[in-house]
């Protein structure tokens, strides 16, 4: 099975869904990271061009972690254009990856506007990923892929349908995320966690555990409207 997961910065998939990326790749199944924007606003003392260069390489090295691919579409981080150019890049990587799943954004994410504009972006594209009449350079798929939406960071108003237990790979989830070592010192910066990079991560995958009943777990909304696949069961526990 082939999982497409759409996200506005490079660290954004780790962070949300880590655990699950690596129970499907040790399932065997494929999974391709779009990573929307480069990043480059992501450093206290780094220029634009090289915190996004370094963005990227850590990207690269956190989906190796997990078993996954990235692709990136380049756009300047805090200023995601909801446009015809950016939805066709979407469009054509969905394409390239012929997903049975896609997982992306809440469309009322927090505070981040890349965050909102991905996931509009992302659900209609991967709609409209059958149509023929929409030309990329890659074709059209044969089938509507099924879509979730990854947890909201701090987890506040997303109430979920469905959770994955990550015990049993939290550490290597962890161990991706830290690949993003530029992040940490961003972090610490800004103030958005109190002491390891991971912190908050960790906090939120206990909580969603609490709510599954498991140590560490991972939570999802599944988008259940026509003519879209209606089958819950796509969710690494059952495959």
């Amino acid at each position: 099975m082939n999982i497409a997961i759409i996200t506005a910065h490079p660290d954004d998939a780790e962070y949300l869904m880590g655990g699950t990326i690596i129970k499907y790749t040790n399932k065997g199944h494929k999974v391709t990271i779009i990573v929307c924007t480069n990043g480059n606003i992501g450093h206290p003392t780094f220029t634009k061009e090289k915190i996004a260069k370094i963005r990227t390489e850590e990207a690269k090295e956190g989906a190796k972690i997990m078993g996954a691919e990235v692709i990136s579409l380049g756009y300047d981080d805090e200023f995601m254009p909801d446009t015809r150019e950016s939805r066709l890049k979407v469009l054509n990587a969905l394409r390239s990856i012929k997903p049975n799943v896609v997982f992306t954004l809440h469309p009322e994410d927090y505070s981040n506007a890349d965050h909102r504009v991905v996931s509009n972006i992302a659900i209609d594209m991967s709609y409209l990923q059958m149509v023929k009449n929409i030309e990329t350079k890659y074709n059209e798929t044969d089938n509507y892929a099924a879509l979730y939406y990854m947890d909201i960071p701090g987890g506040v108003g997303f109430e979920p349908t469905d959770y994955v237990d990550i015990t049993d790979v939290f550490h290597k989830k962890k161990e991706a995320l830290l690949k993003h070592k530029s992040q940490a010192v961003w972090m610490a910066k800004t103030g958005a966690v109190n002491e390891e990079f991971t912190r908050n991560m960790e906090i939120q995958s206990a909580f969603r555990g609490i709510q599954y009943q498991c140590q560490y777990a991972e939570a999802f909304i599944f988008l259940n409207k026509y003519p879209r696949a209606v089958s819950k069961n796509l969710l690494p526990q059952y495959l």
